[in-house]
């Protein structure tokens, strides 16, 4: 029975037409799935489904997902994370990582991004939030030295100084967060000339996030990311207390923000 998938430019691409119909045909495309984004139940019979394939070094994954939570793409991941992703869809979860305090990707060497995931309560509404913090200074590249340039490099990039942390962040176009089977891998930002979308930040391993967080990240659409240079946000173990420490640093100018799509294109 035809499916009602949606095979992008890009997956049909990676896997050749005849495989590409034979997904559209239904004879090879499952009919009952785990999203691979929220996790629940789908039916590619009765609603829009989207193909994700996961392309490693040496392995590709091709997995489904409901089309209202992310479009059909290739993602491309590590030999490492792509063996998490398999374990997280064949139903044999890894050991699940901690919400915060993992390390993270090196920029430019100078020091490693931590990510804590919480939700934000903004007009009585919860909203799914991520929250950067540098281990160290960060420096302009290129140039050595005792200063910090974390927060004027993210404000070139189109962050915003936030003041009042009850107001929601501008949207930064070209920018997405990646939550693929379940969990956060990275978050994107423009490719530049190269085109396309490259890794701000990558997790070393898929951040598991709670169940709360993936219900409203799926909600909204949309997650509001927060950065703060070294020392300003500290890792806390409660929701009340990170809104606490997110106050302190816009009260003292130390904190941007911004709102991106969940897995965009």
């Amino acid at each position: 029975m035809p499916r009602m998938l949606d095979v992008s430019d890009d997956v049909r691409a990676e896997i050749g037409d005849e495989e590409a119909d034979l997904l559209l045909r239904g004879e090879t495309a499952p009919g009952s799935y785990d999203c691979t984004s929220c996790r629940t139940p789908g039916d590619s019979e009765r609603e829009p489904t989207s193909t994700v394939l996961f392309v490693g070094e040496e392995t590709a994954v091709l997995a489904f997902a409901h089309g209202r939570c992310i479009p059909s793409q290739v993602v491309t991941v590590s030999e490492e994370q792509l063996q998490g992703a398999v374990a997280s869809i064949t139903g044999e979860s890894p050991a699940a990582a901690p919400a915060s305090d993992v390390p993270q990707s090196e920029p430019g060497g100078q020091a490693v991004l931590g990510i804590t995931s919480g939700l934000v309560l903004i007009d009585g509404d919860l909203h799914p939030a991520l929250v950067v913090e540098p281990t160290a200074p960060i420096a302009r590249p290129g140039t050595t030295g005792p200063g910090d340039d974390f927060l004027p490099l993210l404000i070139e990039q189109g962050f915003i100084p936030v003041t009042d942390t009850a107001e929601l962040p501008s949207p930064l176009a070209g920018w997405s967060v990646l939550l693929a089977a379940g969990q956060l891998h990275a978050v994107l930002q423009p490719g530049g000339e190269a085109g396309g979308q490259v890794a701000w930040w990558q997790a070393h391993q898929a951040l598991a996030v709670t169940e709360g967080w993936r219900t409203a990240v799926n909600k909204k659409k949309q997650v509001l990311v927060y950065a703060a240079p070294v020392g300003s946000i500290g890792q806390q173990p409660r929701e009340d207390l990170l809104r606490d420490a997110l106050d302190k640093a816009a009260a003292g100018g130390k904190l941007v923000a911004a709102s991106m799509p969940l897995a965009g294109t």
